[in-house]
């Protein structure tokens, strides 16, 4: 049987991954990270060993006396998505199986259509209108049965990820480019329409307190969070401004994100396929309703915006004042 306090993280390079193994090694936790061709080290208080979690039994052999799995890998840039995304649950779930462990999956809204928007609760139908959709149901659905089957599952769900190590996503690579002054904030959203953000460190708290509480929750557990709904499009990049105005002392502008060259080249390019399918979540309004997190932890785990957003800064190396000379 697995032991209380040691946990495998999968994705453990990733933004998601990273920060639960962080979180959780400074909860206490004895922390596990699987990385394709890691040679075996312990490295600020992570335990690494090597291993593919498209091999069952690397994924076996790393769980072997953990308590709990967090499945928080995905295929770089959605590349193979539909062939990569359920083998590695399985993996991840034959494994938890064998352990009696708790298996934590980082969920998003994909899995919801129309008829469940605009606020989503746990409860709310899954009628998914994306292919992405559909594999993430499969996913909760295979997991669903697992939990009747010896593993026990935590879904906390959340908005678009932004942080200051949260590797791909809009806010890192569409409003402001990683590594580059912000001479620009690019939204994809259409005018007027809200959209949810969901600071990463706040996320990954929010599961290392529920983990806490395991043994209170149902087998089958779903959490949503409410995180920083920007409820007009304008929210968050007034607070990028804000921070690169104090911080940087430049003044810069807000456009609309240039979704033609993208659409023209998705033929063509994998990923700009997968981002053209979920264009529709910048053109719908999602939110969250956090009522049963609130009501099992008293509050959820919340970084003021500007604060958040400064700190994601910082970390991409964006505070950099841009050169004179661009801003010309």
């Amino acid at each position: 049987m697995a032991s209380n306090d040691t946990v495998l993280v999968l994705g453990a390079t990733g933004g998601v991954g990273g920060e639960m193994a962080r979180q959780l090694r400074d909860a206490g936790w004895r922390v596990r990270a699987m990385k394709r061709g890691a040679v075996p080290e312990r490295r600020d208080g992570i335990d690494w060993v090597g291993g593919d979690a498209m091999d069952a039994r690397d994924v076996r052999e790393a769980a072997r006396g953990c308590a709990v799995i967090v499945h928080a890998v995905n295929p770089p840039g959605y590349r193979r998505w539909s062939e990569l995304v359920l083998p590695m649950l399985d993996h991840t779930i034959a494994a938890a199986k064998a352990e009696g462990a708790t298996i934590v999956l980082p969920g998003n809204v994909y899995n919801y259509g129309a008829d469940a928007f605009p606020l989503l609760a746990e409860d709310a139908p899954q009628h998914p209108a994306t292919r992405k959709g559909a594999i993430r149901v499969e996913m909760e659905r295979r997991l669903e049965l697992a939990s009747r089957e010896g593993a026990r599952v935590l879904i906390v769900r959340a908005g678009d990820f932004f942080g200051p190590k949260a590797g791909n996503n809009w806010f890192s690579q569409g409003l402001v480019k990683a590594g580059q002054p912000v001479r620009g904030v690019s939204y994809p959203g259409d005018a007027g329409v809200g959209h949810l953000w969901s600071y990463l460190p706040d996320v990954a708290r929010t599961m290392v307190e529920l983990l806490a509480r395991r043994d209170r929750l149902e087998p089958f557990a779903s959490f949503h969070m409410a995180g920083h709904w920007d409820a007009d499009g304008t929210r968050m990049a007034d607070a990028i401004r804000r921070v690169v105005a104090r911080r940087t002392g430049t003044q810069v502008r807000v456009s609309a994100f240039p979704w033609w060259p993208l659409l023209l080249a998705s033929p063509f390019v994998a990923t700009f396929r997968e981002l053209r399918e979920m264009r529709y979540l910048w053109r719908t309004p999602v939110a969250m309703d956090n009522a049963k997190l609130v009501a099992l932890l008293g509050r959820e785990p919340h970084t003021p915006l500007d604060e958040a957003v400064e700190a994601a800064l910082e970390g991409m190396d964006c505070l950099q004042a841009a050169p004179r000379a661009a801003l010309a």
